[in-house]
């Protein structure tokens, strides 16, 4: 089985369903590869991959998708000895003219559903594909990471911190595959073992 991935804390989700299933077919070969949404549904309609974990709502009509049991909440990761460390929570207000970080994919879907007609005022600074290579610039006072939480190492000895965005913004996360694509017996079996397992959370097509 091949699978695409996005980041999220909740890819551990995914981890223990593998872990599980393996333990029943002890010659499960698979494959992980990860990249950002729009790479990974790329690969996925080019049937490089059986399955891909995407951030955000499927095209229904070309997929058919399970929801993750919970949802990725957005915040600041920033150095703990500037003073936006200290507040409970992060305004537009807070952000703007501020140098920023974000992944490209979300700057263009996710922080606009935050910012509304205040995107004008916040200012990228670079785009990454990758949050631990953002995380260290954030850390080298180049500028804030906008990024879902419990991706970076935010533990007091890390010198880093996470501070929630305000109004809260939250985003699901989803496997996916395409409709009527045609599966190995494993992958069959597995697709059955995941949809008991994430219950009634289903998008489409189950």
């Amino acid at each position: 089985m091949y699978f695409g991935l996005a980041e999220s804390y909740q890819i551990s989700y995914l981890a223990r369903e593998i872990n599980s299933f393996k333990k029943l077919y002890p010659d499960l070969r698979y494959h992980i590869t990860s990249w950002d949404t729009s790479q990974v549904a790329e690969k996925l309609d080019k049937g490089l991959l059986d399955f891909v974990v995407l951030a955000e709502m499927p095209d229904t009509s070309k997929y058919e998708s399970l929801i993750f049991p919970e949802t990725d909440s957005w915040g600041v990761v920033m150095p703990a000895d500037v003073p936006l460390a200290q507040k409970e929570s992060i305004t537009v207000d807070d952000l703007a003219g501020l140098p920023l970080f974000c992944s490209g994919q979300s700057w263009k879907n996710d922080i606009p559903r935050w910012a509304k007609d205040r995107m004008d005022d916040l200012r990228l600074e670079g785009s990454f594909g990758l949050v631990y290579n953002a995380s260290v610039f954030a850390k080298e006072h180049l500028g804030y990471l906008l990024s879902f939480d419990k991706l970076v190492d935010t533990s007091p000895e890390s010198g880093m911190v996470f501070c929630p965005l305000t109004p809260k913004l939250e985003t699901n996360l989803y496997l996916v595959w395409k409709k009527y694509q045609t599966f190995s017996p494993i992958a069959e079996r597995f697709l059955k073992q995941i949809k008991k397992s994430f219950g009634k959370k289903q998008t489409s097509g189950s």
